[in-house]
Formats: structure tokens, C-alpha cells, sequence
């Protein structure tokens, strides 16, 4: 059997070997056809009783869930429970079979196939991945409706040679708690991205895993020896006895470096030089607490509370309630056990809107979104820094503000807080009265006018992944310009460096909050430029202190001065090599010993 290989997104890190086994997307087996009049009913009964069986069964793979299973896992099947509940996917294909005639599965491949073309047009690389989760609950509903299962094959025999890989064009989380008694290695899809659910879980299951493969589910056969390398996003089909030497010895030695990074969790991450660093963890959901606690972070430097407004109309009495959402901010804060939590306001509207009647901006990146969007409904924001407000009274918190530019945003931002305390003083409900108040630098314009964010706030947050897009006037999630994204082009460092540097000299805190915050390749790059507070996935965190353990700012700060002065790629480049060479060799036991 010939060797090739396959190019997708790495979303997990690790390395599986095993054989695959393919998992057929239900809806390559729906059949179109016009139904008589006279059956419709009998056929709207059959979609509904799909419908009903699909929720029984994810009920009971919700409450068959172990204790010790990541509570993302859980999330993430409430939020498919909510999806197959919601009007949209409920309602509308009974609809299309009584007034089309359609059978039910056309009619809902047909519903399904029109809302994920409404999500293609979102700019939001999180948002627009909710399009898999729909498609996913879709593909339930369908193998329910063509009786075909969702299962992995027994296995016999123990070890590494037992494993499976699934290979699919899709895979939901409720598709991977049904493997979980398996021997499920890792999984490669043709879908998916960084941000889809499925990546987010994989992540915190720590299985190896690659998306984004376009072609995989055809190109791979059943059975065929698969090496998933999650670091770098390929999959090795029908790799040569050499190969698959290289891979195993390579797997070993990973797991030994894991079981060294685990000795890390309680360490405090403080460089050789003396500087204590704070490790933060960006979360999407309540529950994700604790992972980051179990990491060791310091807290939360990232609460993205526009997970509780998705899948919801936008009109303001669909909106989550001020009640829903300060139970959701208080559940996070009490979890987090007097760690500080960074609550970030919506940040939707424009290319993500909450109304599905509501346009789409010709330049959705550059419309209506974030702040724009909450002071342009200020009943809403109102509610939601209400909300954040009480759960302040539960521990401490700390109020984040997305995409401001002006200072008029900002100041009517403020405005609009101190409204939010004199309704909760009226009602005599308690909160924190100087909770700190810090606005998120994304955009350019911020960066470079940063003295009316020092003098009016308290602490700043770089969200570098739209800063960099901002920037250099790009879509890193489009393929045919992604390749322009760049976090060393010489205008992104000059931005970085200055924040952090003015920031700093003005005595108020500075933290990063994007990717580049929670990837080794640029921890060193930050740590040079200043930077003392880094927010990241929880997965990602122990790598991270790893890094800053090693380091020594003395000895990195000179030669981040070579990196920002060089203009030219190749020099750019060549100071970068020699920043990572030094003291290169981790030392994981004089870190232990410092505990």
C-alpha cells in the first residue's frame, strides 16, 4: 500500500498511532423524494419522533458522563440539547415537509444546509465554527431517521498496535463520549477548525488530533495504518517501517516530557532572574474553571461571555436574563476559589448577529460589533454589567471591554457602569464598588493612542490575534490570504512592544490574551518585550511555564532590543533563532526544587 500524506489544522497536540476507521457523514445517505398529501403528517410524526430519540439519547450519554470527565464534555452536550431544541431546527423542517412535501430527511438537510450558509458569512472564527455543531445534531437526527449507528468496532489485543484513529468528515463531542470505552487514539476530519467544539474538547481530553484535512474521509481506507502528528496537523497514511520506528520512539519520549511537565503545576513560574510571571486561563464556559485550576492557573484572564448569547433571536426579551447570566458569572468566580476572573463584555453584532432577520454589514469586521454593538442596545449592556456586577460581590472580578478606539467609547462605556451601579444600589443589592474596569487592545488606532486608555482604566489586555488582523489588513481565517498572517511583522512588534512598554511605565497592569500568549515560540519574544501576565488555553499553560522556568530576562530582554530594531524578514528571523537558543535546555528538576 502506497504511503502519503495528509496537511490539516493542528487543534491537539500529541502523537497516535493506529489504524483507522471511517465514520460515513449520515446525510450521503439521504434520499429526496416528494411524499403524498396524504402522508405528511405520518412523516412530520416520524422527524419528531427522530427528534425526541436523538434528545433520550444524549440525556443519557450526559448523565452516564464519569465524574472524572472534563467538564467541557457535559457543556458541550447541553449545547446540542439546546440546538435540537431550538425552533429553527425543531420547527421549520416539519414546515417544509407540510408545505413541500419533501420526506424528512430532504427537509432537514435542506434547513440544515440553509443555516450553515447563514454561518459562512460570519467573520468570527469561534462563531462561525458553530456552524459544526448544528450540522453535527443534524447528522444525529439523520442516522436516527436511516437507522444507521454511530459505533467504533471491537478491538482486540492491548497496546499501541490495538488503537483506532476515526477518520471522519465531521465528529461531534457526543460522538467522542460514545468512544470513550474504546480504544480511541485520535481522530483526523475534513472539517473543523481551532475553535470548533470538537477541537476544544480534544484539547482537553488531550487526544492527538487533526482538522481541516478537506479530503480525508475519501482518501483514507478502512484499516489503513494512520500516525496522527497533532503538533504539526498531519496525518501519515500507510506509513513505511521506518516512519512509523521514528514516530513510536518520538510518542515515547513525549510522554515522558508530559509526566515531567506534570511536576510543574504547583511550581510558581518565576524566571531564573528572579520574576514571577502570572499564567492566566482564557475560558468560554463556567465549568471550564477547572482545568485551569487543575493547571495551575492564577486565575482567568479570559471569561468570553458571549457563549451564553449564542443561539438565541435578538430581541432583547430573548436575550439571556440578567438572573441566567449572573449565575453563570457567579458559578465561574466561586470555582475559581478567590482567583481573580476577567469577565469580557458581548463581543458579537454585525458578522455575528443575534437577530437572523438582521443584515449583514458589507464589512462585517469592521461594522457594528463588540462595544459599538452594546452601547448601540444599552438595555442589553445594561443587564449584562448588572449581571457581572452581583457576581462581583461573590469574589473578585474584573470587567474587560472589547474593541474600543475612541474616547467617547470609552467614556460612555464608564457612563454606562456607574448607571449599572446606581440601579443595583437602588435595589440594594450588593457588588464590588471599585471593581477594576480594563479595555481589550485589538485595534490599531488603541494602540497607538494608549494615554486616554491609561489615564481613564485600570488595566489592559492585547487580544493579539485582531490586533495582527487589524494590522496588516487581513483575514487569517481565509486561505487565500491567511499566509500573510504574521505575528514578526516588524508593525505588529513595533505595536506589541510599545504597549506593553507604555503600559508598563505608567504602573498599570498589561496582560496578552490571544494565541500568541499560549505558544512556546513567542513566549520568550513577550517575556523580553516586558510583559508580566499571560492568558491561554488551559492545555497550553504548563508548556508556557516550562518556557518561563528556562528563561532568563537579563539574557532575553538585549536580544528582543535585536529582534524589534531588525526590519528585514531574514533579520527578523535570524534574531528570533538566536532569542530561542538561549539557555535552551529545559532544567525541569532545578524548577521543582525551587517549589
Amino acid at each position: 500500500m502506497a504511503s502519503f500524506t495528509l496537511h490539516g489544522i493542528p487543534v491537539s497536540k500529541g502523537i497516535a498511532i493506529g489504524r483507522a476507521h471511517l465514520l460515513a457523514p449520515a446525510a450521503l445517505d439521504v434520499k429526496h423524494y416528494l411524499i403524498p398529501e396524504e402522508q405528511v403528517e405520518a412523516e412530520v410524526l416520524r422527524l419528531k419522533n427522530a427528534i425526541a430519540a436523538v434528545h433520550q439519547e444524549l440525556q443519557i450519554i450526559r448523565d452516564d458522563l464519569p465524574k472524572e470527565a472534563p467538564p467541557e464534555l457535559g457543556a458541550f452536550i447541553d449545547v446540542h440539547a439546546l440546538i435540537l431544541s431550538d425552533p429553527m431546527l425543531a420547527e421549520v423542517p416539519l414546515n417544509i415537509i407540510r408545505h413541500r412535501y419533501y420526506n424528512a430527511e430532504w427537509a432537514l438537510v435542506t434547513q440544515i444546509d440553509g443555516l450553515s450558509a447563514q454561518f459562512d458569512e460570519i467573520e468570527d472564527p469561534y462563531l462561525r465554527e458553530r456552524k459544526a455543531d448544528i450540522q453535527q445534531v443534524g447528522d444525529r437526527v439523520l442516522k436516527v431517521l436511516t437507522g444507521s449507528a454511530i459505533s467504533l468496532p471491537p478491538v482486540a489485543g492491548e497496546g499501541a498496535a490495538a488503537s483506532i484513529i476515526v477518520v471522519a468528515h465531521d465528529i461531534s463531542p457526543a460522538d467522542m463520549l460514545q468512544f470513550r470505552d474504546g480504544a480511541f487514539a485520535g481522530f483526523v476530519t475534513d472539517l473543523g477548525g481551532q475553535n470548533s467544539h470538537t477541537a476544544i474538547v480534544a484539547r482537553s481530553l488531550d487526544i492527538p488530533a487533526a482538522v481541516g484535512m478537506n479530503n480525508a474521509s475519501v482518501l483514507v481506507k478502512q484499516e489503513d495504518v494512520l500516525i496522527i502528528d497533532g503538533d504539526a496537523g498531519v496525518a501519515i497514511v500507510n506509513p513505511s517501517p521506518l516512519v512509523l520506528a521514528q514516530y513510536r520512539a518520538r510518542q515515547e519520549r513525549m510522554l515522558r516530557d508530559r509526566k515531567k511537565l506534570g511536576r510543574l503545576k504547583k511550581t510558581p513560574a518565576i524566571t531564573q532572574d528572579g520574576t514571577e510571571i502570572t499564567l492566566l486561563a482564557n475560558i468560554e464556559l463556567p465549568s471550564d474553571s477547572a482545568p485551569a485550576l487543575e493547571a495551575g492557573a492564577n486565575g482567568v484572564g479570559l471569561f468570553r461571555s458571549e457563549f451564553l448569547f449564542m443561539g438565541r433571536a435578538g430581541h432583547l426579551e430573548k436575550f439571556p436574563s440578567e438572573d441566567e447570566q449572573f449565575d453563570s458569572y457567579c458559578q465561574t468566580v466561586v470555582s475559581m476559589k478567590g482567583r481573580p476572573v476577567t469577565i469580557r463584555t458581548l463581543d458579537v453584532g454585525a458578522d455575528k448577529p443575534l437577530d437572523e432577520d438582521e443584515q449583514t454589514a458589507l464589512n462585517p469586521a469592521l461594522g457594528l460589533r463588540a462595544i459599538r454593538y452594546c452601547l448601540s442596545e444599552p438595555q442589553m449592556f445594561l443587564t449584562q454589567l448588572r449581571a457581572i456586577l452581583r457576581a462581583s460581590a461573590f469574589g473578585p472580578i474584573k470587567l474587560l471591554i472589547p474593541m474600543m478606539a475612541h474616547a467617547f467609547e470609552i467614556d460612555q462605556t464608564l457612563a454606562l457602569i456607574e448607571q449599572a451601579k446606581g440601579q443595583l444600589r437602588q435595589r440594594k443589592q450588593k457588588f464590588d464598588e471599585d471593581i477594576e474596569i480594563g479595555a481589550m487592545i485589538e485595534i490599531p488606532a488603541a494602540a497607538l493612542a494608549l494615554p486616554m486608555f491609561i489615564k481613564r482604566l485600570d488595566f489592559l489586555s492585547i487580544g493579539t490575534n485582531d490586533l495582527i488582523q487589524y494590522t496588516l489588513a487581513i483575514d487569517r481565517v481565509d486561505h487565500e490570504v491567511a499566509h500573510l498572517y504574521d505575528p514578526l511583522h516588524p508593525a505588529v512588534l513595533f505595536l506589541l512592544s510599545s504597549v506593553i512598554s507604555m503600559a508598563r511605565k505608567a504602573g498599570i497592569p498589561v496582560a496578552v490574551c490571544g494565541e500568541m500568549a499560549g505558544d512556546v515560540k513567542w513566549t520568550r519574544l513577550l517575556l523580553g518585550m516586558g510583559l508580566l501576565e499571560f492568558s491561554m488555553h488551559p492545555s497550553q499553560l504548563l508548556s508556557v511555564k516550562q518556557e518561563i522556568l528556562n528563561s532568563d530576562l537579563t539574557l532575553l530582554e538585549p536580544q528582543v532590543k535585536k529582534v524589534l530594531k531588525a526590519s528585514e524578514p531574514s533579520a527578523i528571523e535570524a534574531a528570533m533563532a538566536q532569542l530561542r537558543a538561549i539557555n535552551s535546555e529545559p532544567e525541569i528538576k532545578a524548577a521543582a526544587r525551587r517549589r
